[in-house]
């Protein structure tokens, strides 16, 4: 397959324009980051869309809309000039929002008003923090422990296994699959995976000789090819070929 050069060593920057505007603080607890992303393209391309472990709410020209979180790869058509606004929320605490199992959703994307009631058209990152503070809930304790098991994972590296994490946390392992299943919408198995999937892009960014047996050791792996099978299902492509794109 003959690889588009507009996304190779960088080159969307031409194409694309990213922001990330922190949220207010009063929304922390809830929002991880605001994200809005501009594109012109005069001939379509297929952007690579990688999942991490959190629900998202979409303002584009298909409407407002809330996707679940997503177990693997996907890709998206951008063409023409366009723009998309958007709220990553903090994994674990989008259960208050939608008021049931956030496993019920992953994989999907369904109409924003379904789950959040009917919806302004926001303009601006202010409008859409007003409409999340009029429907926020008081975090409950499973959604601080499941923000808790997240965080946790994502800033220890040495955390490989699951009944690790358990451990840290002083639970069991049964426990801690069923807090992610209600409060994060994935098993803890993938996020650690994904978290450790994330140091390989970060070592990859970082440029300079990667030993690959020696990072699938250090990530848990029990070789470089389980490493390399497991980059390719969530990303879309072999780190080599991912590192050309970067």
């Amino acid at each position: 397959m003959t690889i588009d050069e507009r996304g190779l060593a960088g080159a969307w920057r031409r194409h694309q324009r990213h922001d990330y505007p922190d949220p207010a603080p009063d929304l922390a607890p809830f929002v991880a980051r605001h994200w809005h992303v501009t594109w012109d393209y005069a001939t379509p391309y297929h952007q690579l869309i990688v999942p991490l472990p959190n629900v998202h709410l979409t303002f584009g020209s298909g409407g407002a809309l809330i996707s679940g979180v997503a177990r693997g790869h996907s890709t998206k058509v951008l063409s023409g000039r366009g723009e998309v606004r958007g709220v990553a929320f903090r994994p674990g605490a989008f259960r208050g929002f939608l008021g049931a199992s956030v496993s019920t959703i992953t994989g999907r994307v369904l109409p924003a008003e379904e789950v959040l009631g009917p919806l302004p058209a926001p303009a601006s990152t202010a409008e859409v923090e007003e409409l999340l503070r009029a429907r926020a809930v008081e975090p409950d304790r499973g959604a601080l422990e499941a923000v808790r098991a997240v965080e946790l994972i994502e800033s220890s590296p040495g955390l490989t296994r699951v009944d690790a994490v358990a451990r840290e946390l002083g639970v069991g392992v049964r426990s801690l699959q069923r807090l992610f299943a209600e409060h994060v919408g994935v098993g803890p198995k993938w996020v650690v995976r994904r978290h450790r999937l994330r140091e390989a892009t970060d070592r990859l960014a970082a440029g300079g000789r990667i030993a690959w047996a020696e990072l699938a050791a250090e990530l848990g792996y029990a070789d470089q090819g389980h490493l390399t099978r497991d980059f390719t299902e969530v990303f879309g492509e072999p780190p080599t070929t991912y590192a050309r794109r970067y």
